[in-house]
């Protein structure tokens, strides 16, 4: 494995980790906080683009919080006695209301009026049942708790970036696709096939492949908007409408700690050619 990757609030920039503790609902800190608008919505990238300009710090007592054009802001962790409802593709739930100050700041930062939350509790969301135990619970990631990429996939996916889109003079990066664990030394695309691994001391079930957005369009390093990856996975990963990149992964021992370096096994597949696991049709 060659990085993990942290996403203290959803749809901003995540942190690069050494090493991090495997919690039933994903990595330990990653997607607690949210961004909701008025009503309890939630709010992402796709429609405030400059949140992924956005750099949360996670702290002893919260968040630190930077921006460009904004002061820094210390948010501590709210009373968890103070919910508010929210919701989130569906999963509909409480979390703690960060306040007025961390909701003005929000509200500048994404250009629209918003609000911060915390989950205080990640027992409270479950995962699609489709694809995984009635147990499972995720934070407030989009489907699952951890999603798995591979280096050779970016690379072969950045061949066909840089030969058809003549505005694009450089490689996509990762950070486009938000990972929480980069893996190396694979052939492209074998993680389609991967049905549970073991990263270190923790198993993990690959439940289902992830189908990208328009959130993937978005330069993390200047909030622009473009036509890639979109337009190069329709011509090499589209199926069933959607296109696809990384694997979302469920962690079925808790508590173990993961760290760069460590050997990534896979303890069972299946034969290639299916493509990511998808929805039934």
């Amino acid at each position: 494995m060659t990085a993990i990757n942290r996403f203290p609030v959803k749809s901003c920039r995540g942190e690069s980790l050494g090493a991090v503790v495997v919690e039933p609902w994903g990595l330990a800190g990653d997607r607690r906080w949210m961004i909701v608008d008025e009503d309890g919505e939630v709010v992402t990238a796709r429609e405030a683009n400059r949140l992924v300009l956005v750099d949360p710090e996670i702290t002893a007592d919260g968040l630190r919080l930077t921006a460009p054009d904004l002061p820094p802001l210390v948010v501590p962790t709210p009373d968890p006695a103070d919910q508010v409802p929210v919701s989130i593709w569906g999963s509909r739930l409480t979390a703690a209301a960060a306040g007025p100050e961390a909701d003005a700041w929000f509200s500048k930062a994404a250009g629209l009026p918003a609000r911060l939350v915390h989950l205080d509790d990640p027992r409270k969301r479950t995962t699609s049942p489709a694809f995984s135990e009635p147990t499972d619970r995720v934070s407030f990631a989009d489907g699952y708790p951890l999603l798995v990429a591979t280096e050779e996939s970016l690379a072969a996916l950045n061949d066909v970036v840089l030969a058809s889109s003549p505005t694009e003079r450089e490689p996509l990066p990762m950070t486009r696709f938000r990972p929480n664990v980069v893996v190396a030394g694979v052939a492209p695309w074998v993680e389609d096939d991967w049905r549970r691994i073991r990263i270190g001391d923790a198993v993990f079930r690959a439940v289902k492949g992830c189908a990208r957005c328009v959130l993937t369009t978005i330069d993390p390093d200047t909030a622009d908007r473009g036509k890639e990856p979109i337009a190069s996975l329709a011509k090499i990963r589209r199926w069933d409408g959607a296109t696809w990149f990384g694997v979302n992964l469920v962690p079925d021992t808790p508590g173990a700690t993961i760290r760069v370096g460590d050997e990534v096994e896979v303890l069972d597949e299946v034969p290639s050619g299916g493509g990511p696991i998808r929805p039934a049709r």
